[in-house]
């Protein structure tokens, strides 16, 4: 008995291949909504960091991450060797303009001055 259902026509295939097609465009384009920033900055005053990816944050994040976590930490045939992390420096960028701090002058207690009383 032949099929009967939309699903297994020739257009029909065509169309959910070219909806497959397009969502994965959507979803693995690096510069796509979810995919990476064009350009990774840190924020500036007034703002808390996104999430960031940590390759964005370092060259070698996964040797740093296996260090923090202890893997292969207690590995006696083949010891671990430590690797310098190399971390990326992230410029800042700031949204608000802040007015400059004011430092007084350093305080100065004269030892030959009672304190005020009420």
């Amino acid at each position: 008995m032949a099929s009967t259902r939309n699903i297994n026509a020739r257009e029909n295939y065509k169309i959910e291949q070219r909806t497959f097609d397009l969502a994965n465009t959507y979803n693995f384009t690096p510069h796509s909504a979810h995919g990476l920033a064009k350009e990774t900055m840190m924020p500036g005053f007034g703002l808390n960091p996104a999430q960031i990816p940590r390759t964005e944050l370092a060259h070698n994040p996964i040797n740093i991450e296996s260090y923090l976590f202890g893997i292969n930490s207690t590995n006696l045939v083949k010891p671990h060797v430590y690797e310098n992390p190399d971390v990326k420096s992230l410029q800042s960028v700031c949204f608000i303009d802040r007015l400059q701090l004011v430092m007084p002058t350093p305080l100065v207690i004269e030892k030959d001055q009672r304190p005020m009383r009420d």
